[in-house]
């Protein structure tokens, strides 16, 4: 009997109706004969609605009391899903993370994941039961429970099936697969058959939301296949999988952007050995993640312009800590910009075909989009614009690489 892994978002189980429904899926693919193992999420909206709460309550709440609270709208959903099922005659049990031993760290609100016990989900599937699993939770060796951080059912989901020796994990959301683009901005967008681990990495991590980076990562690294498909329709479907020479032929895969995003610049600072492991340590510090960093030098060599980017949510922090620094670093000037965002293709082709940075860098001045920051590795190429011409730049470099056909190169246009 194959061994499958379903994972259901908060939009799929979002009501008793959609409940039922999924309860309706799942039972279908019980009695195919194969053993499921389902990771669900709490109900759309309740984990937002459990951290307002939270956040009336106290200004800075404890991590751990925050995992223990917000972990509670999984367990809502185990136990209303495990009744639909057995309404259908269908053998289920619901399990919490302590149940599976679902071990993490102890970093609260952002664990990470240490082991499971495969062992616990074998022996539901021995007694002819569907497994129907807590996402997002975890527990640290001293029983403390965790979270995963925001999306972390997906990777929990996918954790599960590597330790299973799952042969497909399900991802189900409100999307039928992962598009060329954003369908809202371009009409064009195409959905992908097939995308490879390290296309899906950077998509995610570049602001694809269908996916979130550390599902993928554990996918890759246990070779799970991954199949993103729509909760309310069985048509579509993107196989997330390892790389072939088929994905190569296609330069850009896709294109994707963000707008969450904040560049410092720090104007006139001395140039010698240390400044930057100053700013950059100071804000590791406050857990504040940086993007991209350009340095520019003065003409004589003794100042630099430093601008880096940050997640708008930690701009003002970042700001705050920067400026802290300015007398220690006898900056002459920072300046903050809110109004950017960060645009970029992705495609494994990139590591066989030159040309395509300037082919995008081409694209975008043609229509007056002026780059302000580059980043590049060898399947992507990111450029930092101003965020009013975000749309534009995903419509220009699509129609430019051709991606609403099946295949692309750098000669057809």
């Amino acid at each position: 009997m194959a061994i499958i892994v379903q994972k259901y978002g908060g939009t799929s189980v979002g009501s008793i109706e959609r409940i039922k429904f999924v309860a309706e899926k799942i039972a279908k693919r019980y009695r195919e004969g194969n053993h499921i193992a389902v990771v669900v999420s709490a109900m759309a909206g309740e984990t937002d609605r459990l951290i307002r709460l939270a956040q009336g309550l106290s200004e800075s709440p404890h991590p751990r009391e925050m995992d223990v609270l917000v972990s509670t709208g999984e367990q809502v959903t185990i136990a209303l899903l495990a009744m639909a099922l057995w309404d259908l005659k269908i053998p289920v049990r619901s399990l919490l993370a302590f149940q599976i031993n679902f071990r993490t760290d102890d970093t609260h609100t952002k664990a990470r994941i240490l082991d499971i016990d495969a062992d616990s989900i074998r022996r539901i599937f021995d007694a002819g039961e569907v497994a129907v699993v807590a996402g997002f939770q975890g527990i640290t060796p001293v029983r403390d429970i965790t979270t995963l951080g925001r999306g972390g059912s997906d990777t929990s989901a996918v954790a599960l099936a590597a330790v299973l020796g799952a042969e497909l994990c399900e991802i189900y959301t409100d999307v039928d697969g992962v598009y060329t683009c954003d369908p809202s901005i371009c009409d064009l967008a195409r959905r992908m058959d097939r995308i490879s681990y390290d296309e899906m990495l950077e998509l995610a991590s570049l602001g694809a939301k269908v996916l979130q980076t550390r599902s993928v990562e554990f996918a890759k690294k246990y070779n799970v296949p991954i199949l993103v498909k729509s909760t309310f329709s069985d048509a579509g479907g993107t196989l997330c999988t390892k790389e072939d020479t088929d994905m190569e032929k296609e330069v850009v895969s896709g294109i994707t952007y963000d707008r969450n995003e904040a560049k410092i610049s720090i104007i006139g600072v001395h140039d010698k050995p240390g400044i930057a492991a100053r700013i950059f340590s100071s804000l590791s510090e406050k857990n504040i993640n940086v993007d991209m960093i350009i340095q520019n030098m003065s003409v004589d060599g003794k100042l630099a312009d430093l601008s880096f980017t940050v997640s708008k949510n930690d701009y003002e922090r970042a700001m705050k800590i920067v400026r802290e620094l300015v007398d220690e670093l006898g900056a002459q000037d920072i300046i903050g910009n809110t109004g950017i965002a960060k645009i970029s293709i992705v495609g494994v082709g990139m590591r066989s075909h030159a040309g395509v940075a300037s082919k995008m860098f081409a694209a975008l001045a043609k229509v007056g989009i002026n780059i302000m920051m580059i980043s590049t590795s060898e399947i992507k190429v990111s450029c930092v614009i101003d965020e009013k011409f975000i749309e534009l730049g995903v419509r220009q470099l699509h129609e430019t690489f051709e991606l609403d056909k099946r295949g692309n190169s750098l000669e057809k246009s």
